[in-house]
């Protein structure tokens, strides 16, 4: 799936709505499933030589809507699903808000935890086989997820786990609940454990990378697979990815994280057509494009994983825009700025300068 074909072909939108200021997606205010305010995460915390991992994020999620997750590995991207589900490591710190339908998550128990996890907010990994057991036949697991929610019979488990399968798309339904996971296909693994994450009634489903690890062909299923669960169920999807392309099939906004910080967001083809900020221009120009042959990839200056943060702008120690003033802490502009839609928004002092040189995305 290449990028260039991405941009130019991708799928209709329906018109973006004004987003609130601290929202990570274009819709109305009020009807977030999952918003995440003032997101902080630090690491090591009680071991006294702690790692701010996460800070001041704010990220919504509504019914019917995908918002795509994009950076480098560390950026902080699986930290923030992990923080929503409840299952970082212990002595992590979480400061800020996670509020599902406007019930606050951060500081529950354990115990008041799952009565989140798995029936509203689910999640799928990377690595399908990692997920699943390799032990126990598919039917044996799904059956282990239902019961941890349903006080139902035999039948009643057998019927909902046969419709869940056939929900992603799994017609071979006998077969499949028999078969061990290694028996299945890669793509048929992720198939599963989608539908164990929806088996239970989950409305927000938090996506980590959940094509990675399937060629091409698969990943364009699931990707249409996500996005038809989407539209039918109105769930509210968290995409996570560095793959700049599969977020362009499937999003509708984007927010770009940095070092633990969200540098840029704004609807996907906007953010995709003028990048408002340095580091999202710079992943745009690292992807491969075919009218790019025969010349040098761009690439982004080495990242010091040894560099302090700071106060100034974390992006600039490989910022070719950089200027005096990125020694100072930046907040997210509107962009333009002094735009009054905030559904657009980048840390950097020079948003008006680099949306008006999109030379990059040709």
């Amino acid at each position: 799936m290449g990028f260039g074909s991405a941009v130019r072909g991708s799928r209709s939108r329906a018109p973006h709505a004004a987003a609130a200021p601290d929202s990570g997606s274009g819709a109305a205010p009020g009807d977030e499933l999952l918003a995440v305010r003032g997101l902080e995460i630090e690491f090591g915390a009680d071991r006294g030589s702690g790692h701010q991992a996460v800070r001041g994020i704010d990220i919504a999620l509504r019914p019917g809507r995908v918002v795509g997750v994009a950076g480098e590995s560390g950026s902080g991207k699986s930290s923030l699903a992990l923080a929503v589900m409840g299952l970082l490591p212990p002595g992590t710190v979480v400061r800020g808000s996670i509020r599902y339908d406007g019930d606050e998550l951060v500081g529950l128990a354990e115990k008041q935890l799952r009565r989140y996890r798995g029936s509203k907010i689910a999640m799928v990994s990377q690595e399908s086989t990692a997920a699943l057991n390799p032990t126990l036949r598919i039917g044996q697991q799904m059956r282990l997820v239902l019961r941890a929610h349903f006080s139902a019979d035999r039948g009643q488990l057998a019927q909902r786990m046969v419709q869940a399968l056939r929900d992603v798309q799994l017609h071979d339904v006998d077969r499949v609940l028999h078969s061990y996971p290694s028996e299945l296909s890669g793509g048929m693994c992720q198939r599963v454990v989608i539908a164990m994450a929806l088996a239970c009634g989950s409305q927000v489903l938090l996506a980590d990378e959940p094509t990675t690890a399937l060629d091409v062909t698969v990943q364009g299923e699931i990707i249409r697979l996500l996005r038809g669960l989407v539209a039918q169920r109105g769930l509210a999807l968290l995409m996570i990815s560095h793959d700049l392309a599969v977020l362009n099939e499937i999003c509708d906004d984007l927010v770009v994280m940095y070092r633990g910080e969200v540098v840029e967001r704004g609807p996907i083809t906007e953010v995709l057509r003028a990048p408002a900020h340095p580091y999202t221009r710079g992943l745009l120009n690292s992807v491969p494009r075919m009218s790019n042959r025969g010349t040098d990839l761009p690439t982004l200056p080495m990242f010091d994983s040894a560099e302090a943060p700071g106060t100034g702008c974390r992006f600039a120690g490989r910022c070719a825009w950089r200027v005096d003033a990125c020694a100072e802490r930046q907040v997210l502009l509107p962009v333009p700025a002094g735009a009054v839609d905030p559904a657009r928004a980048a840390r950097c002092h020079r948003v008006d300068e680099l949306t008006e040189q999109p030379e990059g995305l040709r």
